[in-house]
């Protein structure tokens, strides 16, 4: 089977999505500094790691404690393996079983941080618990607890890279599934990721992509990773396409949400010109779930 490497690079929207361990009574969400100090806020790539394992709607691996005292571990149970279960095919594992060597396997899909394209202000929301302590008898000295905790809404950059030749294969366990069933375990993980959703202190975020750009390549690399970015709300398209190479035009797609973004007109009238579709972002999935089929049954 040749090798061949599936990569994207996807934007989505989303509001405070991923906390930190938190100051005092504030929680404080993750973020990053760069340039002269301006801060972003990330979702990590574990966090999405977690709620794509969640909703693949697949049997979750067995897992247990290993060690001894407090100094247990918990890993994946020795017994399990990429044949049964989806999560240890894509993410790889570490087993170990006392006396014995540990086995250790890298991730096949490999995902970045979803980085905010806008920097974080340092917005605080309010909060307390009036709502209940109104409960309380009136007699009672009662009074209401209060925190605080930081917000920000921003567009989120991640990026996805799959080694397609490698799916459903475990030399350590002497594992290697049939192509229809690698082709259904990431066309199931581009389903999960095309409708992906993230609950977070009661509310649901929406992480489907709004804008996508990638394809199945030759070279195992995450072209898009650094020349993708946004705005006052418009696609950087000089910067998009010229970090585009010719050697991967033709097998290159985007897909978008029309009039998300003010430029999308100009972002299509660049791209014709490199003979590079722009589709709506159904579309650009169904199209590179065709190629998955394709390359796992030659």
């Amino acid at each position: 089977m040749d090798k061949k490497g599936l990569t994207f690079t996807a934007i989505f929207l989303a509001e405070s999505a991923n906390y930190g361990e938190g100051i005092g009574n504030v929680a404080t969400l993750k973020k990053i500094s760069r340039n002269r100090g301006e801060q972003y806020t990330y979702i990590s790539r574990q966090a999405i790691r977690y709620n794509i394992v969640e909703q693949l709607g697949e049997n979750k691996a067995n897992v247990k404690a290993e060690g001894s005292g407090d100094k247990k571990v918990v890993q994946f149970s020795a017994e399990t393996t990429i044949k049964d279960y989806l999560e240890l095919d894509f993410f790889g594992y570490m087993k170990t079983v006392k006396g014995d060597n540990s086995k250790n396997r890298s991730a096949i899909v490999r995902l970045s941080n979803a980085v905010s394209l806008e920097t974080f202000k340092g917005d605080l929301e309010f909060l307390t618990n009036k709502g209940l302590v109104d409960r309380i008898d009136r007699n009672e000295k009662v009074f209401p607890n209060i925190a605080q905790a930081e917000i920000h809404k921003s567009y989120y950059k991640y990026t996805v890279t799959i080694d397609l030749d490698k799916i459903g294969i475990d030399e350590l366990d002497g594992i290697e599934i049939e192509n229809e069933e690698k082709a259904r375990r990431v066309n199931k993980l581009l389903d999960t990721i095309s409708l992906l959703y993230r609950d977070i202190r009661g509310r649901r975020e929406d992480l489907k992509p709004l804008f996508i750009i990638g394809g199945v390549y030759d070279i195992k690399n995450p072209f898009f990773e650094n020349v993708v970015d946004v705005r006052n709300n418009k696609i950087l398209v000089e910067k998009l396409t010229s970090g585009i190479y010719d050697f991967i035009e033709n097998d290159t797609a985007i897909g978008i949400v029309k009039e998300q973004f003010e430029n999308d007109t100009e972002l299509e009238t660049e791209l014709a010109k490199r003979n590079i579709k722009v589709l709506n972002v159904s579309e650009f999935f169904k199209q590179l779930k065709n190629k998955i089929g394709e390359y796992y049954t030659k």
